[in-house]
């Protein structure tokens, strides 16, 4: 599998990078998010509008398929505080989480998990959160009317 530079929007990074930098971690979780801070540094970053539609952010929707079974598993990566694997919905400083962050459907990466190391391949984004702001605010746009950008949120649930 070969490794790329993620894509990550500009709020996205903003905001993990302060939780990294000022999260309240013990000295084993610090130990596993550097490699995600090495991932972090090097990701492209870019407006939110500009995110192709093929590529897993924050509050996206997900499907992967595992190597190893031949199953395929689905996702929604999110905010540490909104964390419910019950929902299926991961921490982005989970090992799945960062695993996940940034890549495009075709992408191939490794999961450490306690059992060991999980192949996985991104086959499908389902849910963006930055394609449904960006057809509401074509919408709006259009039609004259002026939402708040926090509008697509009612749309996700």
């Amino acid at each position: 599998m070969k490794k790329r530079h993620i894509v990550i929007t500009t709020a996205d990074h903003a905001r993990l990078s302060d939780l990294i930098a000022f999260g309240d971690f013990s000295p084993r979780e610090r130990s596993e998010l550097r490699t995600f801070e090495r991932e972090l540094a090097s990701a492209v970053i870019v407006a939110p509008d500009e995110v192709p539609d093929d590529v897993i952010t924050i509050n996206s929707r997900a499907t992967l398929l595992d190597y190893t079974t031949d199953n395929h598993i689905e996702f929604t990566i999110v905010f540490p505080d909104e964390a419910n694997i019950a929902e299926g919905k991961v921490s982005v400083l989970s090992p799945l989480g960062t695993g996940m962050l940034g890549y495009r459907v075709g992408d191939a990466f490794e999961w450490q998990a306690l059992n060991g190391a999980w192949r996985l391949k991104v086959t499908h984004v389902q849910f963006r959160p930055e394609a449904v702001l960006a057809m509401r605010c074509a919408g709006s746009l259009k039609a004259g009317v002026h939402e708040p950008l926090q509008s697509w949120r009612r749309m996700e649930r």
